[in-house]
């Protein structure tokens, strides 16, 4: 939500009256700036269960257009190929970036173009996201890639 500069003015004005002292000044500073600072938005850390169904486990096997190293989780866009040729783009959460680095993972583990499989929990709302707990490369080398401490099904400890 924008501030109107009408507020600042206002802000301005209590703080600088002349006349007025400070026990009568900082009432009103402290009001101003709690109004303010309540109409910020607040970015809140949602749980599984919120976006993603336990109950509906997926298995994505696809080519890697991009990673995002982005916080609070990392996402692994993936070019999924359906049985008719088509190609569907699905979206996997991960884990934060400093987990998955924890894990043994880092920023060259996953350039475009990295075949994988990809198993996971479909979002609740039917798009194509899902939130990936597990990711194997063609090699077979495994990596857990899920939130821990979320709420999801089958959650592994971080090591």
């Amino acid at each position: 939500m924008r501030t109107t500069p009408g507020a600042f003015r206002l802000f301005a004005r209590a703080l600088c009256r002349r006349r007025a002292d400070l026990s009568q000044r900082l009432p009103v500073a402290l009001a101003i700036l709690g109004c303010l600072s309540a109409t910020m938005p607040v970015a809140a850390h949602h749980a599984f269960a919120a976006e993603y169904d336990g109950t509906k486990p997926v298995t994505l096997r696809g080519v890697v257009s991009k990673m995002e190293w982005i916080n609070p989780h990392a996402w692994i866009h993936l070019d999924v190929k359906n049985e008719d040729g088509t190609v569907t783009k699905w979206m996997i959460e991960g884990a934060a970036p400093n987990a998955l680095i924890r894990r043994g993972f880092n920023r060259n583990s996953l350039l475009p173009g990295t075949e994988l499989i990809v198993e996971g929990f479909l979002a609740k709302d039917g798009t194509k996201f899902a939130n990936g707990r597990d990711m194997t490369f063609t090699d077979g080398k495994k990596l857990f890639i899920g939130s821990s401490g979320t709420g999801a099904p089958d959650e592994r400890p971080e090591k």
